[in-house]
């Protein structure tokens, strides 16, 4: 009832396991909803996947809102009240079918889970308008953005509504059933699961040790761009999804990560631009292995060849091909000496603190495959960087003029015509 009571715009629920948190999100938006004075007000439940929010949150929200609904439409997984406002559900994984959109208020579920842009590029700026309100929901999982919502939230408490619900004090659960739990259960998965400790370790996480070691030690801090020093780039590509991209200096043994960018569905144009808006002098671009391959779309050309258009052939490596476990462990062993820019790299270490296992539903144990969401493409281009860190790339030297002779005492070959030919129209240019 105080989360129904609520009276501030922002609110952050951090409750157990079968607290019931989605049966009280449901009820809390559909009454804002019937109540709204907004002119066609519109409301939403995002949850991380939108499959998730059909197969968990779809039937609550035809069941608690029947005796006021007007419409529903299981397509767009939306209800439709008899006043006009409608309810309609969505999942993080999409969230560019939330632009454009007004809401009048929202929920977000297991907020931990989401990729950190969603809120401040999509979410945050659909309330403005109508001025509407959100709230914060979900279980702790790890020291990421669900926990930087909550200090929030216990910081600002004229702004922000703060609810915590351990199973010890919220007397939902049976004192039988939470013993069968504890004996069941990991210290940590207990903790995390039941109690809504942030301090337990993310269960499956590659890098969960390493990533809380260097923010311990100092290492996530300010990261300045030292002129003097190249720096290089490690890429993940992707072609449907998002596209992750490391900046990084080498200095005396220490990896200094000094930005991070992704993006998802640029071209090979908007990526290179956005490499060389930025203020950095530049020595390797490192592409994973699979960017030689050629395309039929794209002309029959490789992505380092219309990457080599933009940012030339010189600047461009491949990484060796190396497995995902082995890239697993060249990271683990390099994170010790890393250092992350805290600003420019936020959203790529929440993924590499959230970079976990498979879960193996039959063998009810982790499989050593890593899982595949938002959190991939920026661990795969941290795995290029670990892999080619260590190799300095050197000043390539001049190619030797070679005089063209016709006959079978000729030694020149394309390459060497081609680089005479650069060097011709440099100095013509100078």
């Amino acid at each position: 009832m105080p989360f129904h009571n609520r009276t501030q715009r922002w609110a952050c629920l951090v409750a157990h396991r079968r607290a019931g948190k989605t049966v009280a999100a449901i009820n809390d938006i559909i009454r804002a909803a019937v109540m709204s004075k907004d002119p066609m007000p519109l409301f939403g439940f995002v949850a991380p996947f939108r499959s998730q929010a059909k197969s968990v949150v779809w039937d609550y929200l035809k069941h608690y809102a029947q005796p006021i609904s007007a419409d529903s439409n299981e397509a767009e997984l939306t209800v439709t009240l008899i006043n006009g406002a409608k309810v309609r559900l969505f999942g993080a994984d999409n969230a560019d079918a939330i632009r454009g959109l007004g809401f009048s208020g929202i929920y977000m579920d297991e907020f931990g889970d989401f990729k950190p842009s969603v809120w401040g590029n999509v979410i945050r700026p659909a309330l403005s308008d109508r001025q509407g309100w959100a709230v914060f929901g979900g279980t702790p999982k790890g020291k990421n953005q669900f926990w930087d919502i909550r200090k929030t939230a216990e910081r600002l408490r004229d702004e922000w509504f703060l609810l915590e619900l351990p199973a010890s004090k919220s007397g939902l659960l049976p004192a039988g059933e939470l013993a069968a739990a504890k004996a069941q259960l990991s210290k940590d998965q207990y903790d995390q699961e039941y109690e809504c400790s942030f301090e337990a370790a993310i269960l499956g996480a590659f890098y969960g040790t390493e990533m809380r070691e260097a923010a311990e030690e100092g290492r996530i801090t300010q990261v300045d761009y030292q002129p003097e020093v190249p720096v290089h780039t490690a890429w993940d590509l992707g072609y449907r999804d998002d596209t992750a991209i490391w900046f990084y200096q080498v200095i005396r043994g220490e990896i200094h990560v000094i930005d991070y960018y992704a993006v998802s569905g640029a071209n090979i144009h908007e990526l290179a631009a956005v490499i060389k808006a930025k203020p950095y002098k530049y020595g390797k671009h490192y592409l994973p292995h699979d960017a030689r391959a050629k395309t039929l779309a794209s002309g029959g050309k490789s992505i380092i060849e219309q990457m080599a258009e933009h940012l030339g052939i010189n600047n461009l490596a491949i990484v060796p091909d190396l497995s995902v476990q082995d890239g697993i462990q060249a990271v683990r062993q390099m994170l010790p000496m890393t250092w992350f820019d805290a600003e420019k790299c936020d959203e790529g270490m929440e993924a590499l603190r959230q970079y976990q296992r498979e879960y193996d539903e039959d063998k009810k144990a982790f499989r050593q495959t890593p899982r595949h969401d938002w959190t991939s493409h920026p661990a795969d281009a941290l795995r290029m960087l670990s892999i080619v860190w260590r190799k300095e790339p050197t000043t390539k030297q001049p190619d030797k003029i070679k005089p063209l002779i016709v006959g079978p005492e000729n030694e020149v070959t394309l390459n060497d015509m081609w680089a005479t030919h650069q060097q011709s129209n440099q100095r013509k240019r100078l």
